[in-house]
């Protein structure tokens, strides 16, 4: 294949009939011009331009040549104006995955707002926990939980993924307030089954982190699920805030040992280390953050 940019050059040159005006509009020295195009006419063995002291003019071969290259510059151009388009405000199809429970709650319910902000936007959203290849699948974002992002992605943080311990006010009235995370020895403990350390709540006391060995009759490997069955008054879980916190916002569950849990995960938005982002991404990440803010709704007393 011939070097397109070569091809170009000769196209400015012949429409122009002029090296130094070709130059100019290229921002090129007359000379770099001059060569190009004799660089190109090497490459086919052939010449393309008649040049004399005062005027250019096509050969046979060049006139033949400007038709094809002169649809190059076309293209090139259209394809930088389409570039420029959709830089210039956020358009096209967004492709996000969301993690099932994070993305249910606290993505989807935001996408009307956003489409309504940016009506150029079409969103392709996938709602999944398993694990994505981004550059094979296309993804521009991944909204997802974690301790700590893939260090093949960059990552920004939308917001702490804060965990309580929760129960009904019935159940304390009941079994009483644990005063101490050693005291939830005594306690049914509804575990999440992907919480790591089976059998074990881990907290931060003042001789630094504590694992409190729980017990209990329900083991669940969702969130959600075993917030429901707290929710029954059956017994106590470690739940995060971001799915229960509207609840506890209404006082129909309590939160105990708020001071022994530390934030150990985050919501982060994760894309491909690309310098050009596309601005659609941008904007959407950058729409996230500011609906969230620095204490997510779901976290306000």
């Amino acid at each position: 294949m011939h070097d397109l940019n070569l091809m170009a050059i000769f196209a400015h040159v012949a429409q122009e009939q002029s090296f130094s005006t070709a130059a100019r509009k290229l921002g090129m020295s007359r000379s770099a011009v001059s060569k190009a195009v004799a660089k190109l006419e090497t490459a086919l063995g052939a010449r393309l331009l008649n040049r004399s002291t005062r005027h250019l003019s096509l050969t046979e071969v060049g006139a033949g040549m400007l038709e094809h290259c002169a649809r190059i510059v076309t293209e090139s151009e259209r394809a930088s104006q389409v570039v420029e388009n959709l830089n210039s405000k956020p358009s096209g199809t967004l492709r996000v995955a969301a993690s099932v429970a994070f993305g249910t709650l606290h993505v989807a319910p935001a996408m009307a707002d956003f489409l309504q902000q940016y009506p150029e936007v079409e969103l392709d959203m996938t709602i999944t926990d398993r694990a994505i290849d981004m550059a094979e699948e296309g993804y521009d974002v991944i909204i997802k939980v974690a301790q700590e992002p893939p260090s093949a992605l960059v990552a920004r943080k939308l917001a702490p993924v804060r965990r309580q311990v929760c129960g009904t006010p019935a159940y304390f009235r009941q079994h009483g307030l644990p005063t101490s995370p050693m005291a939830l020895t005594a306690h049914n403990c509804l575990d999440y089954i992907h919480s790591g350390d089976k059998g074990y709540w881990r907290f931060s006391g003042p001789e630094g982190e504590i694992a409190v060995p729980v017990s209990g009759r329900v083991r669940i490997n969702d969130d959600e699920a075993l917030s429901q069955v707290v929710l029954g008054g059956f017994g106590l879980a470690l739940l995060p805030t971001f799915i229960v916190g509207n609840h506890l916002q209404s006082g129909h569950l309590q939160s105990v040992l708020s001071d022994y849990i530390p934030v150990e995960q985050h919501v982060y938005a994760m894309y491909l280390p690309n310098r050009f982002l596309p601005l659609k991404a941008r904007t959407f990440i950058d729409f996230l953050l500011e609906r969230y803010g620095p204490e997510p709704y779901w976290d306000a007393r």
